[in-house]
C-alpha cells in the first residue's frame, strides 16, 4: 500500500514535468526510445536484448542494469560491435539519454536495425523504482554523473566516486 500521491515502485507515471522538459531540449531523437516500464516488461521475457551502457567505467561500476554491457563513452567513435547481430534488439542507456543517443547513431550507422534508447536514461529508470546492480548484486547506489544533473536523480543513495 502506498501514501497519498505515491505510487508503488515500477508504477511511476513517467518522468516529472520539467525532467520531461529538459529531455526534449537534449534529445535530438535520432533513435527511437523505449520507457523504462516498457522496457522492465520486456525484460521479464525471456529474450535477446542487448543493453549497452553508456557511461563512465566509475559510474557502471556504482549500478548499472543487470545483464548490461558496458561501452564507455569516449570509445564510440572507434568501436565496430563485432560479434553481435546486427539484427538483435539493443536499448541502450546513460544517466539522462543523451550520450545513449550517441550511441544509438553510432550502432545505426554500423547497420544495427532495432536500436531504442531508454528515455530519461538511469535516472528515470531509477526514478520509477526500477532495479540496478553492481559487482555484488542489488544496490540502492547511483551515481548522479555531476552535482549539475543529480536534482533529477529523485530515487536511490548517491555516490560520487
Amino acid at each position: 500500500m502506498t501514501a497519498c500521491g505515491q505510487t508503488e515502485p515500477g508504477k511511476a507515471a513517467g518522468p516529472s514535468p520539467n525532467y520531461d522538459r529538459l529531455l526534449r531540449t537534449l534529445y535530438r531523437n535520432t533513435v527511437p526510445t523505449v520507457m523504462p516500464a516498457a522496457l522492465a516488461k520486456e525484460l521479464r521475457q525471456p529474450g535477446q536484448v542487448l543493453l549497452l551502457d553508456s557511461r563512465t567505467p566509475v559510474e557502471f561500476k556504482v549500478s548499472h542494469l543487470r545483464g548490461a554491457r558496458f561501452v564507455h563513452f569516449d570509445s564510440i567513435a572507434n568501436e565496430k560491435f563485432e560479434g553481435i547481430d546486427r539484427r538483435r534488439p539493443v536499448v541502450v542507456y546513460c544517466s539522462v539519454g543523451y550520450r545513449s543517443e550517441r550511441l544509438g547513431e553510432r550502432l545505426h550507422a554500423l547497420g544495427f536495425k532495432q536500436v531504442r534508447n531508454l528515455y530519461g536514461g538511469l535516472f528515470e529508470w531509477v526514478n520509477e523504482g526500477y532495479p540496478v546492480y553492481n559487482a555484488q548484486g542489488p544496490t540502492k547506489n547511483i551515481h548522479p554523473y555531476s552535482v549539475l544533473w543529480s536534482p533529477w536523480l529523485q530515487q536511490g543513495n548517491k555516490v560520487y566516486k
